[in-house]
């Protein structure tokens, strides 16, 4: 399990939105890639990028902001919004992006999906799959797809995807904490596991998906890191902490909780 610091574009600016409303928006930095540099001289290896403009609009508006991260880091870059074809995924893969997260088009468009799969392999792909109360939301969380998550999950394990992005939007930005058993749940529909993102506001919350690391690749975390709640490199060990620390005289917890544990 690994942190995913996340800049999400809007305007040329690091910015966070309050629940996806595009109303609702946070400037954090004025350069995105001078934060990404903050990221990584704070032990990050990567960064979860968002660009908003091309989620929103449907076309990838940021390529010139994720170059210049790549130039200036060394960091691992995974980057999602706006990526509606082949063209901006091969657009994304010469820049030299780690891996490509596809949302909206695994809804609209699973031939994209198939097609992905097929040119860039598993491991350059990511599904992402934002969801309230359980539904799909697309087009930059502005709009209901009519599907299940956890439906849509396994249809992406059935294409051959290995990484999931599981957001949860009613909790993302809102620092309200994590559900670590919907994450789970997720993880056993998707059959392998998946990236949290949506709600992570304290070291806690990280410590809570670090019990269920059989379920949790990694852990995407925005305004906690931007407010202070914690560093990345906080977030860096409590990622790599999947004991528990029991009180003095109580057990240790010797492997990682399951969803049955965390109902009963």
């Amino acid at each position: 399990m690994y942190p995913l610091p996340a800049i999400d574009l809007l305007d040329g600016k690091a910015v966070r939105l309050e629940r996806g409303d595009y109303a609702k928006v946070t400037v954090y930095h004025d350069d995105p890639a001078e934060q990404a540099q903050l990221f990584e001289e704070d032990g990050a290896e990567w960064v979860h990028v968002v660009d908003l403009d091309g989620a929103r609009d449907g076309v990838a508006a940021n390529a010139g902001i994720i170059e210049r991260i790549l130039r200036l880091t060394s960091l691992s870059v995974e980057v999602g919004g706006g990526l509606r074809t082949l063209d901006d995924l091969r657009r994304m893969a010469d820049l030299g992006v780690a891996r490509m997260v596809l949302g909206t088009s695994l809804v609209t468009d699973p031939e994209l999906a198939q097609a992905a799969r097929e040119e860039f392999g598993p491991g350059m792909l990511a599904a992402g799959i934002d969801a309230k109360g359980g539904d799909v939301k697309v087009e930059g969380w502005v709009q209901g797809a009519g599907i299940d998550a956890l439906e849509l999950a396994g249809r992406m394990a059935d294409m051959g995807y290995e990484h999931l992005i599981y957001t949860d939007i009613a909790r993302d930005g809102m620092r309200t904490g994590i559900a670590p058993a919907a994450y789970v749940e997720m993880a056993q529909a998707f059959r392998n596991p998946v990236i949290a993102s949506g709600g992570i506001s304290t070291l806690e919350d990280i410590r809570a998906l670090a019990k269920v690391s059989d379920a949790i690749e990694g852990a995407i975390t925005g305004r906690a890191i931007y407010e202070g709640s914690f560093s990345v490199a906080d977030g860096v060990a409590a990622c790599r902490s999947t004991l528990e620390v029991a009180p003095e005289g109580a057990e240790r917890l010797e492997r990682p909780l399951t969803l049955q544990d965390l109902e009963g």
